[in-house]
């Protein structure tokens, strides 16, 4: 116990001698000193953490995230909602003096659907293969799995979802007069719901066909237990899209010294359906906060946030960034910290993991868990361990040190939550305010000490 007390007499001390330098009065700067929210043990702070810990604030992201979960919705690649987020974002790093640079790629045609549900209003997926650009509303027969249809579904707009559909119920329900089939998929596992998606059909047909996620076949289903239940369906070709990366430095700030660059990254899209609040709203507004945090602390090094595009249809943004790299400039980037899910609420998810595509430690992961270490967080925090599916994963492909940095059940990686993809990603259901704030603190200290060798 003596020791320990030492230990936070000192690291009390260090903080109110250094509290001037980095414009931190002595009251903020000893708060810094106490034990963390969420954390097994009191920190032991070197001094370039101070600065950021004393700052950075979950609530402050959570406003950003309001407006990119709440307020724009689903954030499909090369779509409305995408474009809105990226402008969005633009701003707020342009309001924050950084130098914001938008760099644009195509992207494949987007198929989706839309459901209208009463007041409600669900996007969905649509199947290329379907009727595109119309809106059916009628009636909802409910065919369950689709083995036995009724002989006559003139006018009727047919619900099929189970673990198993049968194969070409859909083919049947439009030959005998549906409007419109919804494709609902059940999750085999009753702990994972599975998302909306574009149905590919083996024979194509003239009626728009959508691919509900299950929690809205679980809706929909609630209702018509109640009732009839009429829905208006759509179906929309998304042609001709292009989607952004949103890039913003600042560069190093000691006179005639520049060692590199350091990278804090996240993509900003989401799937169908989703409001993707996690995945990974969560991962762009702890970018947005750390710009804010960061933006004039001394380093070597350029500070650049990178902020993806299309992620969820195959990391596209990071792999059309790292692909256009000279060899100079990838050279330069010493790290790139990529933050995807860092906010789950789920309670499984009580670990934060160190993500590196092989497996193996390099300057990201290591600046991370030693910040864990200085912070008090580190039982928490386990790896590096092998995962690629991140945009981690391009840089590590051109040499660069990089790692993903998500929640996780402790079991392994792989264990998301069961909300994951689906309608159900939202702020209210999805979103821990402590774990965000670990997440800001980890990745802040770990970014700003690579920042400043």
């Amino acid at each position: 116990m003596a020791g320990l007390r030492r230990r936070e007499v000192l690291a009390g001390a260090v903080a109110l001698a250094g509290a001037a330098t980095i414009g931190l009065n002595p009251g903020t700067a000893a708060a810094a000193t106490q034990q963390r929210p969420g954390a097994q043990f009191p920190p032991s702070l070197d001094f370039g953490d101070y600065p950021v810990i004393a700052r950075v604030r979950s609530r402050r992201a959570l406003e950003h995230l309001r407006v990119l979960s709440d307020k724009i919705g689903s954030r499909i690649a090369g779509t409305e909602g995408e474009l809105r987020a990226k402008d969005y974002i633009a701003k707020v790093l342009r309001d924050l003096r950084y130098q914001v640079t938008l760099q644009p790629f195509p992207i494949a045609d987007k198929f989706l659907g839309g459901l209208s549900v009463g007041r409600d209003s669900w996007q969905t997926g649509s199947s290329p293969q379907g009727a595109q650009d119309v809106t059916r509303e009628a009636d909802v027969v409910d065919a369950g799995d689709g083995t036995t249809l009724p002989d006559d579904l003139t006018g009727k707009i047919v619900l099929i979802a189970a673990v198993t559909n049968k194969a070409d119920a859909y083919l049947t329900a439009t030959q005998r007069g549906a409007v419109a089939v919804l494709l609902g998929r059940i999750g085999a596992d009753p702990a994972r719901k599975l998302s909306a998606f574009s149905p590919t059909l083996a024979t194509p047909v003239t009626v728009p066909v959508l691919g509900l996620a299950q929690v809205q076949v679980e809706r929909l289903r609630e209702r018509l237990a109640k009732g009839s239940v009429k829905v208006k369906a759509t179906a929309t070709h998304h042609k001709n899209l292009t989607s952004y990366n949103v890039l913003a430095e600042r560069p190093a700030t000691f006179p005639g010294k520049d060692d590199g660059v350091v990278m804090v990254t996240a993509h900003y899209d989401s799937v169908p359906g989703s409001p993707g609040a996690n995945d990974d709203g969560s991962g762009t507004v702890l970018c947005l906060e750390l710009a804010r945090v960061l933006r004039y602390l001394p380093t070597n090094k350029t500070l650049r946030f990178a902020l993806w595009g299309s992620e969820e249809y195959g990391l596209i943004g990071s792999r059309h960034y790292v692909s256009n790299l000279t060899d100079p400039e990838a050279k330069r980037i010493a790290g790139c910290f990529q933050n995807d899910m860092v906010a789950t609420s789920w309670d499984p998810a009580i670990t934060y993991w160190l993500l590196s595509v092989d497996g193996a430690d390099n300057a990201t992961t290591a600046a991370v868990n030693a910040a864990a270490k200085r912070l008090g967080y580190d039982p928490r925090v386990k790896g590096p361990v092998a995962r690629g599916s991140s945009d981690h994963v391009p840089f590590f492909e051109r040499g660069i040190a990089s790692g993903n940095f998500s929640w996780r059940g402790e079991s392994g990686p792989a264990l998301l939550e069961p909300t994951y993809h689906t309608p159900e990603d939202t702020i209210k259901d999805n979103v821990s305010l402590e774990r965000l704030q670990i997440s800001l603190e980890l990745i802040g200290s770990a970014a700003y000490s690579l920042l400043r060798k």
